[in-house]
């Protein structure tokens, strides 16, 4: 149990950092004079910041709560394949990805949104693809932003025992209000630094957990002593070992092929100032993923092991996992409160960094991608900005109202998303991207199929269990891609001035 004390110093460095990021919020508010602004901060994005919120903006509250909780529950298997399909797509995203899509969305009329540039890298007149790209970021970023809150609702109900609903309203006005007010440049801003302390969150719980755990040594013992639960072709499941198949295996590396759908990460490359420094982004980014995930997996099987020798009680949400090792840090002193303070902004670090980014990727699908272009509305500035922030707000609404539900696993909302985009994204970005025979009908149906696909697999056949079995995204991406190209190929050829386009691109990146 937390001592006033304790509780009153993690209280003061939670709101510090509040305080901080709305700071930041009412800083660049001044500095959005327009949309392209507000949604892409007129890509003006130094390498470090492009690197570091790309990677904050991904990881979310699901790299300190649902990905060491996975770990901490059924051992390695489940959380090390996952995080291996992660590094790997991290790194070959930024490698092949950030510099041409930086390139030709720059090229295609300029595009600022994922939307608008699928409408416009295939002469889509009449935007049908970026309406439906702006659904489909709808659909899938909403219950993805509900993970977030969620997260937050955990930590403060656990912490503190503050309502969970009540926990979520707070810590969604937040996020609400430095997004609204500092539109992309605060979002990236803050992403930064919250990498930084979600950096020191797993430093410290690392280092305090290995030595409350008896050392290195007794961690590994305990997670070998249980069955499948140190194997990554087994996994450990109500004190048995279970097996897992190679095709479980593939699936989970999939994870990966979900970078290459993300908006709110590839927005990133398209608003680096300097695409000659996307080469050191790349390394930044990729050394930080890898080294993040690696301790996130080793915090679950450490948190076991101080279940296993008493140090710590038996979760019912395992989570919770680093909330919990904080409180144990909090008791010993008015120091060590502050620093499990600064492991639990850690956490909320996490889940804004996304929700951020979650909130301003799906505000400008509604109001540029489906009432400007898609209606036509014709908008001022003014009025364009207004729309924006006031669909920031509602789309926080509905997530909170979607993650009210306080058993909502981070893990499994997030899952979920990240197939999502993953699936109607991921196709469509690499294919527009590297073939030039891709036209709008290809897109269109990769798009859809990927997206229906996922919902398909997900609840209709998944259930039937077996080959079924197996995470969504993988055989969404496969369907996805098959009717991209057979769709592509049975419809007329773009055009020569598209095709033209495709090659100066080209040309472009070469240089």
């Amino acid at each position: 149990m937390i001592t006033t004390s304790s509780n009153v110093c993690i209280l003061i460095s939670i709101i510090f950092y509040l305080i901080l990021v709305i700071g930041i919020g009412i800083f660049f508010a001044r500095k959005n004079n327009s949309t392209k602004d507000f949604y892409l901060g007129g890509r003006n994005l130094g390498p470090f910041v492009t690197a570091m919120s790309a990677e904050a903006s991904d990881m979310s509250s699901w790299l300190l709560m649902g990905l060491p909780g996975v770990a901490y529950a059924t051992g390695v298997a489940d959380a090390a394949w996952t995080a291996i399909g992660l590094a790997i797509g991290t790194y070959v995203n930024w490698l092949i990805v950030a510099k041409r899509l930086r390139k030709y969305t720059e090229i295609a009329g300029d595009s600022t949104t994922v939307p608008e540039f699928f409408s416009k890298r295939h002469r889509d007149d009449k935007h049908i693809l970026s309406i439906i790209a702006a659904l489909v970021i709808i659909v899938f970023f909403i219950p993805y932003t509900a993970s977030g809150f969620a997260a937050c609702g955990k930590l403060f109900n656990s912490l503190f025992g503050v309502n969970y609903v009540t926990a979520m309203i707070i810590s969604g006005i937040v996020i609400v209000l430095y997004t609204t007010l500092g539109g992309f440049l605060a979002a990236s801003t803050s992403d930064f630094l919250q990498s930084i302390i979600m950096t020191i969150a797993l430093i410290v719980i690392l280092g305090f957990g290995v030595v409350s755990a008896g050392g290195m040594g007794a961690v590994i013992e305990n997670a070998k002593s249980l069955p499948g639960y140190f194997s990554f072709t087994q996994t450990y499941s109500d004190g048995a070992a279970a097996p897992y198949p190679p095709l479980t295996i593939a699936s989970m590396i999939a994870w990966g092929l979900g970078y290459f759908g993300m908006p709110h990460i590839i927005l990133r490359f398209m608003a680096i100032k300097d695409e000659r420094k996307l080469k050191l982004s790349r390394r930044i980014a990729s050394i930080w993923v890898v080294i993040s995930l690696s301790v996130a997996v080793f915090i679950g099987l450490m948190g076991n092991a101080m279940t296993k020798n008493g140090v710590l009680e038996t979760l019912k949400d395992p989570e919770t996992i680093i909330v919990e090792i904080a409180k144990l840090i909090s008791s010993h002193g008015i120091l060590a409160a502050i620093v499990a303070g600064v492991i639990l902004a850690g956490i909320l670090a996490a889940t804004m960094s996304t929700s951020d980014s979650q909130l301003l990727a799906a505000s400008s699908s509604i109001s540029k991608d489906i009432l400007e272009d898609g209606f036509k509305l014709k908008l001022s500035n003014t009025a364009s900005m207004i729309a924006a922030r006031v669909t920031v707000v509602v789309i926080a609404i509905i997530a909170i109202f979607i993650a009210s539900d306080p058993n909502s696993s981070v893990f499994s909302i997030v899952s979920f998303s990240w197939a999502g985009f993953g699936a109607s994204f991921g196709p469509v970005v690499l294919f527009s991207l590297f073939w030039k025979r891709s036209n709008k009908w290809g897109a269109l149906a990769g798009m859809l199929s990927g997206g229906i696909t996922v919902f398909v697999w997900k609840f209709v056949l998944n259930p039937l269990g077996g080959i079924f079995g197996i995470y969504e995204l993988l055989p969404a991406f496969i369907v996805a891609c098959i009717f991209f190209v057979v769709v592509s190929l049975a419809t007329p050829a773009p055009s020569k001035e598209i095709t033209d386009e495709f090659e100066k691109v080209k040309k472009a990146v070469a240089e």
